[in-house]
């Protein structure tokens, strides 16, 4: 808990609490600083959540009110801005806004500062809007989408005028902070459980290639699986979401599903996969340090927050390589780079890409945190 700040002056506010991924670990954290704060935010899957979340004070918007909304919100999106500025916060001194929608553009009470860590300017009616918008076939979100998509981006810039100081999850989103908003941001990586992934240097790394995530269009787990699919080396999947049906489909027999698994199963297959490969465009890729954590290299597309994370042996000393970057999101640049990650597999070392995992820390996070708000509060 940070002193000398008394932690029932103090707001947390989250988009939407659904499933533990990257953002609620980064939340969770925020929770462990501030435990007797009030979270906010829109709705709640309540039981899905980490134990450290769940024993929060909760409170949350209208949205929460209409039956099955964790089912189908992100149909919902033009209502966020309305739910969001419904919440009504208390005379509070601190406001840390978790956000990659719509957090940040929480009202904030008179004389509070609002500290947003943000993972993204809202990527649903930005960068990649095309990805989610243009190749929907829901008929609703495919037709009526520009109807709505302005209103959006003029309701999140304005809002961004609420927040006082911005942290971005990286150099990437940094940039993207000060092109969208034009206000500046520092950088505090998010934090990633380097205690928990760990090696497992009693077994040997297995012949298979492992990826895992949400099935969301911006992941490019389609274009892994067509690789795999030319490749036909064995390949295993975790996670689940909205494409699962169309990535099932397309797979061969050597593509294994495994679904949704908790994280110590993660973890299995991170220690005993010769590679994990990713090719999202991600803001930070906390799978991308987990994976690294437990010596796994890493084989991903080195734009967005894998550039910052992975230290490609394509382009550095190989003594201190933790995986191979590919620059174009399509097929052939991924077959290219595991045929290249083959090549030269035996130059990597699980101590010297664990070494690399663990500048991503979680207690590093906190330190970070709490020395930001204590030198601009």
């Amino acid at each position: 808990m940070i002193e000398p700040f008394d932690p029932e002056k103090i707001a947390i506010v989250h988009d939407w609490m659904t499933s533990m991924r990257g953002g609620e670990k980064c939340l969770e954290l925020f929770c462990e600083l501030f435990p007797q704060a009030t979270l906010f935010s829109l709705f709640h899957a309540k039981g899905k959540l980490s134990p450290v979340i769940e024993k929060m004070k909760i409170k949350l918007s209208f949205l929460q009110n209409i039956p099955g909304i964790t089912h189908y919100y992100r149909y919902l999106l033009p209502l966020f801005p309305i739910a969001i500025e419904s919440l009504k916060l208390p005379p509070v001194k601190i406001i840390i806004s978790s956000s990659h929608c719509v957090a940040k553009g929480v009202i904030p009470p008179k004389g509070a500062f609002h500290l947003c860590y943000c993972f993204t300017p809202m990527r649903y009616i930005w960068d990649m809007y095309e990805v989610y918008f243009k190749k929907d076939h829901n008929f609703f979100v495919s037709k009526f989408s520009n109807l709505f998509v302005n209103y959006l981006r003029k309701w999140d810039i304005k809002s961004a005028s609420r927040v006082d100081h911005f942290v971005a999850i990286s150099r990437y989103v940094a940039k993207r902070i000060k092109r969208i908003y034009n206000r500046d941001a520092d950088v505090i990586y998010p934090p990633v459980n380097t205690d928990f992934y760990q090696p497992d240097y009693s077994k040997k790394r297995e012949d298979f290639f492992f990826t895992a995530g949400a099935f969301a269009p911006y992941k490019r787990t389609d274009l892994i699986i067509k690789a795999f699919n030319r490749l036909g080396f064995p390949l295993k999947i975790i996670g689940t979401g909205q494409e699962k049906r169309r990535l099932k489909n397309m797979a061969k027999p050597n593509i294994e599903f495994l679904g949704w698994q908790p994280d110590e199963v993660v973890r299995k297959y991170y220690q005993r996969c010769r590679a994990f490969v990713f090719a999202g465009e991600e803001e930070f890729g906390i799978t991308l340090v987990e994976a690294q954590a437990t010596g796994a290299p890493v084989i991903a597309f080195g734009k967005g927050g894998a550039a910052e994370i992975v230290i490609p042996i394509n382009n550095s000393s190989q003594k201190e390589a933790t995986g191979v970057l590919f620059y174009e999101q399509k097929e052939s640049s991924i077959t290219d780079a595991i045929n290249y990650f083959i090549a030269n597999e035996d130059k990597f070392m699980p101590d010297t890409i664990r070494k690399n995992a663990l500048r991503f820390n979680k207690d590093r996070f906190k330190n970070e945190i709490t020395n930001l708000i204590r030198n601009i509060i």
